[in-house]
């Protein structure tokens, strides 16, 4: 179907602009598709028309200088086509079988691992940490360097009992996928908001600052004869909504932001229904550059599941298999008081909570 005529010039171009001929020709219309290795996947088309897709590991902050080298090797093996998977992969297509070895040997050449496909590690999603966003609690990016280096070889290999979904997210607000992934690296702030009175009055709207917090923890006050807000600790779940509406309410704190560990989700309904993802380690600190303790529980977990989950197993299907008491105690990881449930909103959250599978 032809793409209708755009009458503005706001928005993305329509999709089928950007499909590789042999895809636009094929498309809903084929027969098999196969993992031939880690990184290559080739489908065909009830034609016979093949396609065969190339996926390599790409950080989520690039330089133009890599978008280019990229889009050279696209130009070179692939008539230009290439495209960005929702987890940062970088996968370029073609219908030249012939095309595949060459590129790889290219991609490796620039120290682009190869991988990703089938039951492996795929890249991290991730946000935008300490480089871009104002309320992380971790640097993403630097979270995803480490821990990737540590699990390469999940990336390069397909050797996990089933695909391996890990997200990153350098704060609460979640703007990455760490609700729903097997593993989950999620930056937390331990402390409330400071409030800078003399400049709030300036610099934010009391009525929106207030209405900004998803537990009313915010309330109006005068403040040495000023108008300003008072925060309910007892209320605050330290998410930084407020710092967002008002910069005079910081909540990054060097001594006590750190980062939590989380397992269990996934987005898939094969075999189960898609789960959210539950705590398995509340704290870790922050310890730039190379954040040793995140590295070692993340590999420690994948690695774990690795030895002792059931072929096409996820995380969550082979925790909810073998019960979260064996899941702590295989993991060697503490079972805390911040695990259980308070059992506020209890007849909603039983279903989110680690306590029924005991």
């Amino acid at each position: 179907m032809a793409a209708p005529k755009r009458k503005t010039d706001i928005g993305p171009p329509h999709y089928d602009q950007m499909l590789h001929p042999a895809i636009k020709a094929n498309y809903g219309k084929w027969k098999s598709h196969q993992n031939l290795k880690p990184g290559v996947l080739m489908h065909e088309g009830e034609s016979g028309a093949k396609v065969y897709t190339v996926r390599g590991a790409s950080a989520r902050l690039i330089s133009i200088t890599t978008i280019r080298e990229m889009c050279d090797l696209a130009d070179k093996y692939c008539d230009g086509f290439l495209r960005y998977t929702s987890r940062n992969n970088v996968e370029f297509m073609t219908d030249k079988e012939a095309n595949v070895e060459p590129l790889i040997a290219d991609l490796k050449a620039m120290g682009v691992p190869v991988g990703g496909t089938g039951s492996s590690i795929s890249n991290i999603v991730h946000t935008q940490g300490w480089v871009h966003c104002h309320s992380s609690a971790t640097d993403a990016s630097g979270v995803v360097k480490v821990v990737m280096d540590e699990l390469i070889d999940y990336f390069t290999s397909m050797s996990l009992p089933a695909h391996l979904r890990i997200a990153v997210a350098c704060c609460l607000n979640m703007c990455g996928a760490v609700h729903c992934s097997d593993i989950a690296i999620l930056g937390i702030h331990r402390t409330p908001p400071t409030i800078d009175h003399d400049k709030l009055g300036n610099m934010c709207e009391i009525p929106t600052t207030v209405a900004s917090c998803p537990k009313a923890a915010i309330r109006p006050a005068m403040v040495e004869g000023k108008q300003s807000v008072e925060v309910i600790e007892d209320l605050c779940m330290y998410c930084g909504n407020c710092y967002t509406v008002c910069p005079a309410m910081p909540i990054a704190n060097p001594l006590n932001d750190g980062i939590s560990i989380w397992v269990g989700g996934k987005v898939s309904n094969s075999r189960t229904k898609p789960m959210f993802s539950k705590l398995a380690i509340p704290y870790l600190p922050n310890t730039p550059p190379r954040w040793p303790e995140v590295s070692d529980a993340v590999k420690n977990i994948v690695e774990v599941y690795a030895r002792d989950a059931k072929k096409y197993e996820r995380v969550g299907e082979w925790i909810n298999r073998i019960g979260w008491p064996q899941f702590f105690e295989k993991t060697n990881l503490e079972f805390t008081k911040y695990h259980i449930d308070d059992f506020t909103l209890a007849s909603s959250t039983y279903n989110s909570s680690t306590h029924i599978k005991f």
